[in-house]
């Protein structure tokens, strides 16, 4: 259903805090324009953790209206509270989303069974496609291939987005799910190789500032053609890299004022890039052809 780079796109805002829909629109053309695959809103990259449900909402209803079908759009909808979790899947739902991202329960650390019953009433409830979301190392819960295999045979579940980074855990996933569900990364460092393994798209970062390239490695890496993903991917490394010098979307964001797209907002407990890192990255957009030295 869905394959190739999809974007963890950041939710613009102002620099006091508030959401700017015209930078949103911007870069939602950007994207279709530079042939990104899917839009993942209001993800971890988008904040979700600092919106509330009216601007979760928000900002939902504006991707999908800006996207105009143009890109598939996939909301992100997880929370630690299961009746939020579903409300907000219905809500993304009623929107027009075309899928949902949700991500596993964080801090409250659910057991393996927790997380299957979590994810199981959200699917029985919500009749949309659903995409489960691991990644450990910010939620302190880690969702075995075993319970991704009992969740894979409901019908609503259609993939996981796995950001361990581990590669056993990839062959893992693909051995004892892949017949049900797609498998994507959620991790660029090691989305090519996955991607090769027979990872269907990779959820990325990176595809923020670097759209066109992440979608043609991607590409190239799932047809096969593993040189030229691998050429693209080098060049790319270094912002896989850099874009988590800071707490992610801290760099990203950072990266895509500096590139002229949108303004100098992030919400606390968030803070702006620490300005002796500016040159790191700076110098990361100039290596990869992100920007020019005359524009530095």
């Amino acid at each position: 259903m869905f394959k190739g780079s999809m974007v963890a796109i950041a939710t613009p805002m102002n620099e006091d805090g508030s959401l700017d829909f015209d930078s949103l629109e911007n870069l939602i053309n950007f994207h279709v324009a530079n042939k990104t695959d899917a839009i993942v809103s209001v993800g971890t990259t988008g904040e979700s953790a600092t919106l509330d449900f009216e601007e979760h909402s928000q900002v939902i209803q504006a991707t999908v209206n800006i996207a105009n079908k143009r890109i598939p759009v996939i909301a992100g909808t997880g929370a630690n509270s299961t009746s939020e979790a579903i409300e907000l899947t219905q809500k993304s739902k009623d929107l027009g989303a075309d899928a949902c991202l949700l991500v596993t329960p964080y801090y409250n650390k659910p057991t393996q069974d927790g997380l299957y019953y979590h994810f199981l009433k959200i699917a029985d409830g919500v009749s949309i496609p659903q995409i489960l979301y691991n990644v450990p190392g910010r939620t302190a819960v880690d969702m075995q291939p075993d319970t991704v295999l009992r969740l894979s045979k409901h019908p609503n579940i259609i993939g996981i987005k796995e950001a361990s980074g581990d590669h056993q855990r990839s062959k893992e996933l693909l051995d004892k799910c892949s017949q049900n569900i797609s498998v994507f990364s959620g991790d660029d460092k090691t989305s090519m190789e996955d991607l090769i393994l027979g990872f269907k798209g990779n959820i990325s970062v990176t595809a923020n500032i670097a759209p066109l390239q992440m979608h043609q490695m991607c590409m190239y890496a799932i047809n096969g053609e593993t040189e030229k993903a691998k050429t693209i991917n080098n060049k790319l490394d270094i912002l896989h890299d850099n874009l988590f010098i800071e707490s992610n979307p801290i760099p990203v964001k950072w990266a895509l004022h500096r590139m002229g797209f949108i303004k100098k907002g992030i919400r606390l407990p968030l803070t702006w890039l620490d300005k002796k890192l500016e040159k790191i990255l700076e110098d990361s957009l100039i290596k990869t052809d992100i920007i020019t030295k005359t524009q530095s």
